[in-house]
């Protein structure tokens, strides 16, 4: 939300195309790279789930904040109905489950599976009754240079895309360039050699800086929070309703009864692809 290209799309589009041709009415946005550090992460009953649950809920915001007018709250477009898939499409295959056991103490994807790529639709309803669709998506099986972050919005005569490793700096390495892996180029670095795009200052790129600055002025009661508690707690139920509906394979109003009492069957260690 707070990375500079993002929200100087946003502007620019609200501006300019929205106040002359209407309002944007389709956002995209998607997080992926090929699978994180960490053994828990990996791990649904102690993550709470797979790669839906650890970053689905930076794609599902974005395409809501995206959607929603600048200068107003997150509320005035309201979640009405949401479809989600999830699916392991990498690391059950057998040679890539063996491998990430070796890779990862206490990770056994041949047992016990979590999904490592997940699709989101949710149906919004603005605050003048129109309808407008957001499309996220999130993976763990993506393999490029490193960490893709992108975003689209669309509007009636407008759009705009954004895609991290799309950057103005790239190097190239030779064969004979031989070194230990690294991240030194861009986030979940794939490769050393070859034409690399290089993600300068990625904590300012992604948004970081940005976000610190703003929540040090909150807490300084200089700004009102851009993000509250409650908009973390909807998400969480946005994400919920998505293992819920991948699940049932339908799609599903928001928010469907029972979901405070739900528990996805990756949580709980018996979901099967």
């Amino acid at each position: 939300l707070f990375a500079p290209q993002v929200e100087a799309g946003r502007a620019l589009l609200w501006a300019r195309g929205a106040r002359l041709t209407g309002r944007p009415f389709l956002a995209r946005a998607a997080e992926e790279h090929s699978g994180p550090h960490k053994p828990w992460f990996w791990r649904g009953k102690l993550q709470g789930g797979g790669v839906l649950n650890d970053m689905m809920c930076h794609s599902a915001l974005v395409v809501r904040h995206l959607l929603t007018e600048p200068g107003k709250p997150l509320a005035t477009v309201k979640p009405k109905r949401v479809t989600a898939h999830i699916a392991s499409l990498k690391w059950t295959r057998p040679a890539y489950a063996k491998r990430l056991a070796k890779l990862m103490p206490g990770v056994d994807y041949r047992r016990a599976p979590a999904e490592d790529f997940a699709s989101l639709t949710i149906e919004f309803q603005t605050e003048d009754g129109q309808t407008v669709m957001g499309e996220a998506t999130t993976s763990w099986s993506y393999v490029g240079a490193g960490l893709r972050l992108s975003a689209e919005l669309l509007g009636p005569e407008y759009s705009m895309s954004w895609n991290t490793l799309d950057t103005g700096l790239k190097l190239f390495f030779s064969r004979e360039v031989r070194g230990t892996a690294g991240e030194d180029l861009v986030e979940k670095q794939n490769a050393e050699t070859g034409l690399m795009p290089v993600v300068a200052e990625e904590y300012a790129a992604y948004g970081y800086t940005n976000e610190d600055r703003h929540f040090v002025r909150v807490f300084q009661k200089k700004e009102k929070p851009l993000l509250t508690f409650d908009d973390g707690v909807e998400v969480v139920r946005v994400l919920m309703t998505a293992y819920r509906s991948a699940e049932l394979g339908t799609t599903l109003a928001f928010p469907p009864r029972g979901l405070d009492r739900f528990v996805p069957k990756v949580a709980k260690g018996t979901w099967k692809p």
